[in-house]
């Protein structure tokens, strides 16, 4: 398959707002797509690369050669282009890496181009969400998608899914071929995500009133433990594989009492107190590899699911069942829950966990069973909201839907010595109104030039931020930065000078920042 037609229907994505429109252009291009094909445009249309790093990054991609003037590259040539980058490495790797880039990108046409560099930046954006890709992969091969979805469920990715479906014969065979895929003790299986609320009444509502269970939300990182005998491997949400990371997660699971298990849980640095240290401690721990690092912070772990015990699996379960298990089998390191039908209690519980430094609560539906890799009604996620007003320092140019449009923001807070004090980037939150009238607005305080891909402002405009919490950083000059920021609303009412101050951010962000 040319790579000129999957540039073509990823662009069409990006302008198409109808989510039925887009499953028909992706099921569109998947039945014309060669079965030999299919793992690699799957891959493609859901945002990703197939491999992990190639080696390059924005600035390699800030000077573009002159594209092509007609479409020759192949999906299978491209794809094997980005495999002998990402295998590259010591002396001259870096001069190789780029001449083979060169060679790729001269080689595609403009519309290939921004496929080619959305692919490496991670900054798609063509609105080709997994849920819909597996819909449309269903479609294409005339199977239920429900059993699409579960498979994609068991095998922790779509790749692997599209390419049963889409390889066999027939619907009779692709649905066969989709059963075959199982809970496999090893091989990590999409996680659970949670739908958010503004408060615990409304999470309660939310699942129908009467019984919850409110779970403690930990200010961790999620991990799924598997263990088959004396085997155990750990994974991240994104299902990265993190085993030789943490051995004191890997020697706890050793000795918990049973021989096969899978669980769903939590993994922080704890403070001599008991209360959870800066997030940013818990996330440089599990991506180093470093012994050293190990002794000087210890992980500890605590489960809130339990998806498989002893050759017994438990996704389809109630939740209160896969509970039972877990407190049999985790105990002390179960998740601390509160199972209530009183709004009150369940609000208590909130209060007391925040309280305790943690993110918040989750609040489940008693009788749900586990829905993996989907952001299911059953479970809502509470967390205690902070603001704050700060600076628009600059802005990038966005790609995707958001072609053409100023959209990612660096944001500042005040510095009562002079100056602003960039606390990190975000696109999220922005409505398509709003996107319209900051490109105008930025334009207007713009102090350089507009054809470059960051454009810097005056420091004039105040936005309203909504972010989850702080973590040290030292990208950034004030030593913090912003976790999951998002635009709440720009305070024409107020002018810089009355923006918050990097000492109010550090204030916030606790002792020691």
């Amino acid at each position: 398959m040319l790579l000129a037609d999957l540039a073509a229907t990823s662009s069409a994505l990006a302008t198409t707002r109808s989510r039925l429109a887009k499953r028909a252009l992706l099921v569109d291009l998947l039945r014309r797509t060669p079965p030999s094909d299919v793992a690699v445009v799957s891959r493609y249309l859901g945002g990703e690369l197939r491999q992990r790093r190639a080696g390059l990054g924005w600035r390699s991609l800030t000077s573009l050669p002159s594209p092509a003037s007609a479409p020759s590259l192949s999906v299978a040539a491209v794809d094997a282009a980005f495999e002998r980058m990402a295998s590259l490495s010591g002396a001259g790797s870096a001069t190789t890496r780029a001449a083979e880039a060169a060679a790729l990108f001269s080689a595609a046409t403009a519309d290939e181009q921004r496929l080619l560099r959305g692919l490496v930046t991670g900054e798609l954006r063509q609105g080709s969400l997994d849920a819909l890709l597996l819909d449309a992969v269903a479609e294409a091969a005339g199977v239920p998608a429900e059993a699409v979805r579960r498979a994609a469920m068991m095998a922790g990715a779509t790749e692997p899914v599209a390419v049963a479906a889409l390889g066999a014969a027939s619907a009779a065979e692709a649905l066969a071929a989709l059963g075959e895929f199982g809970l496999v003790v090893g091989r990590p299986v999409r996680p659970m995500l949670a739908q958010s609320a503004s408060d615990v009444p409304a999470a309660v509502a939310a699942l129908g009133g009467g019984r919850v269970v409110v779970d403690t939300k930990l200010d961790g990182i999620r991990i799924q433990v598997h263990r088959s005998g004396s085997s155990v491997r750990v994974f991240t949400r994104s299902l990265d594989d993190i085993t030789e990371r943490v051995p004191e997660i890997v020697a706890l699971a050793q000795d918990l009492p049973v021989s096969a298990v899978v669980l769903d849980g939590e993994a922080l640095a704890l403070g001599p107190d008991g209360r959870p240290r800066p997030f940013q401690e818990t996330s440089s721990r599990t991506a180093s590899r470093d012994a050293d690092t190990f002794a000087a912070t210890t992980l500890t772990a605590y489960f809130f699911d339990c998806l498989h015990v002893d050759g017994e699996d438990l996704l389809d379960a109630p939740l209160l069942s896969r509970l039972d298990a877990l407190d049999r089998v985790a105990g002390a390191w179960a998740v601390d829950r509160l199972v209530t039908d009183d709004p009150a209690a369940a609000r208590a519980r909130f209060d007391a966990v925040v309280s305790a430094g943690q993110e918040g609560v989750v609040v489940k539906a008693v009788d749900a069973p586990y829905e993996a890799g989907r952001r299911g009604a059953a479970w809502v996620k509470v967390k205690p909201r902070q603001t704050l007003d700060l600076v628009v320092l600059a802005v990038e140019w966005g790609s995707g839907r958001r072609h053409g449009l100023l959209s990612n923001i660096h944001l500042g807070a005040r510095d009562e010595a002079g100056g602003f004090v960039m606390l990190g980037k975000t696109f999220k939150g922005m409505t398509d109104e709003m996107l319209r009238w900051q490109t105008a607005r930025f334009t207007e305080l713009a102090t350089s030039p507009l054809d470059g891909y960051v454009v810097h402002l005056r420091p004039e405009q105040v936005v309203e931020i909504a972010f989850d919490g702080l973590q040290r950083s030292t990208r950034y000059p004030g030593g913090l930065a912003l976790r999951f920021a998002r635009v709440l609303r720009y305070r024409d009412d107020k002018t810089a000078a009355e923006a918050d101050t990097i000492t109010t951010v550090r204030a916030l962000a606790g002792p020691g920042s």
